[in-house]
């Protein structure tokens, strides 16, 4: 990384937190603490309102004004596949939106790094789309943002049919599949659900609140335990 880049990083990262020590700056940006004092010191210099000390650690003194769209080649290369993938796997609402990031990204970056852009060669392939599972998505995201009830037709692995009173509480991508993590009030557990055996959904009106003992962190500690 440029010296320059690692500069504007530097203030980036303070700017989105609190109090940041020096070694956490040295591992986020792989150099040495010395470098980070180094650094430090002359973001000071230049006019930065930095404040803090060694062993204690650092923060803007008020919000700083920094162009946000400063992005390295790799950040481009991130965001260019990472739109992609959002496009071919995401669903409709997701891949209208990431096109018109990476647009608005394009209109604003430098003209070399445009090019990085149009000749990017990291790609994301779909086969066998089933326009179903994209609008299933969709309105399983609404139905987790939003904390929705939903009904599901849901067919199991077995090929055995049960409709289904869930709470959505994250979706997960597994590389061709997604599944939805919920509590079933049919079985009063968690249970997840791939979204390519949805047979129908229902978005129901009643909101969910979240209970002690069936909320996503609750989900996420079952299943690292059971691990």
């Amino acid at each position: 990384m440029r010296r320059a880049d690692r500069l504007f990083q530097i203030v980036q990262i303070l700017r989105n937190k609190h109090l940041v020590t020096a070694k956490m700056l040295a591992e986020r940006l792989e150099v040495s603490e010395r470098t980070i004092y180094r650094d430090i010191q002359d973001l000071s210099l230049s006019g930065i309102p930095i404040e803090g000390e060694a062993g204690v650690g650092y923060m803007l003194r008020h919000s700083l004004d920094v162009p946000p769209m400063m992005f390295t080649a790799e950040e481009v290369e991130a965001l260019v596949i990472g739109a992609r993938m959002i496009k071919t796997w995401g669903g409709k609402v997701l891949a209208r939106s990431a096109q018109s990031a990476l647009d608005k990204i394009t209109g604003v970056i430098p003209a070399e790094l445009q090019f990085n852009i149009e000749k990017n060669k990291l790609f994301s392939i779909r086969f066998n789309e089933r326009e179903d599972i994209d609008v299933t998505l969709d309105i399983c995201r609404k139905a987790t943002n939003h904390k929705y009830f939903l009904m599901l037709n849901y067919c199991r692995a077995d090929g055995e049919y049960s409709k289904r009173l869930v709470r959505p509480l994250g979706l997960y991508f597994w590389g061709n599949t997604w599944t939805l993590a919920g509590w079933c009030e049919l079985r009063n557990d968690f249970r997840n659900f791939r979204l390519d055996r949805i047979q129908e959904i229902t978005l129901e009106n009643d909101v969910f609140i979240d209970e002690e003992g069936q909320g996503l962190a609750d989900f996420i500690s079952r299943m690292t335990c059971d691990e």
